[in-house]
């Protein structure tokens, strides 16, 4: 994260509220606090890069290497969970999809809303661990982008994986994109609590088999693409 003129340091205001949270037993209680904070100018989140993340954007080259041409998603349904300022559920809008986005804070959904008014995406308010009952089994698509790693390990990290892998329909995909474990990282630093190989490998259960994992040239990135049997 980069320090802003003028602007506390944002790499202390993010663990400040993430350590808060979870030490009051709110693991999900650090985002609001954090983007009602970055509304008044008091701090940066830390996720908002000003585009789709690069794995996202290399999933649609990989799609136009193999199949040709861009993804196409019409007549078709996508879900990003814990959708930030919004950038990847526009790519995936873009690409034809009837995207659905949600996000914990009320303030992020507001404020993904005025930054784009025009949007075809439905941004809704919504708990991961309390999704709404419809959305399960229900999407072709889900593009999980570094959600369930904004959370500490422990049953948590577990419910999280288990309902980001719900909202996918039969036949459908789900990728799973983050940062890679660097080596020596205590498990418990975080945030982000990066995923561990076998944390990754997690979300192919209930018949949902892992497909591949894909790196960034640099090894800092991943995508895990999983599919749901038919």
């Amino acid at each position: 994260m980069a320090t802003n003129p003028g602007v506390p340091d944002q790499d202390e205001a993010t663990l400040r509220l993430a350590r808060e949270a979870v030490a009051a037993g709110d693991p999900t209680g650090w985002f609001e606090p954090l983007y009602d904070a970055a509304s008044r100018g008091e701090a940066v989140v830390p996720w908002a890069r000003g585009g789709p993340h690069p794995m996202l954007l290399d999933w649609a080259e990989d799609w136009e290497l193999e199949r040709g041409g861009s993804p196409d998603g019409a007549g078709r349904s996508a879900m990003v969970p814990g959708v930030g300022p919004g950038w990847d559920s526009e790519l995936l809008a873009s690409y034809g999809y009837a995207t659905t986005g949600f996000d914990v804070s009320p303030t992020a959904v507001r404020a993904v809303r005025e930054a784009h008014p025009k949007s075809a995406v439905d941004y809704r308010v919504a708990d991961l661990f309390e999704l709404p009952a419809e959305w399960i089994g229900a999407f072709d698509l889900v593009a999980e982008v570094m959600t369930v790693q904004s959370m500490p390990r422990g049953q948590v990290r577990a419910r999280a994986t288990a309902a980001v892998r719900s909202l996918v329909a039969p036949g459908g995909t789900l990728l799973v994109i983050g940062v890679n474990l660097p080596t020596g990282t205590p498990l418990d630093q975080g945030p982000p609590w990066c995923l561990t190989p076998a944390e990754i490998e997690a979300f192919a259960a209930d018949d949902v088999a892992l497909r591949r994992i894909v790196e960034s040239e640099d090894h800092v990135r991943y995508r895990a693409e999983f599919v749901r049997a038919e």
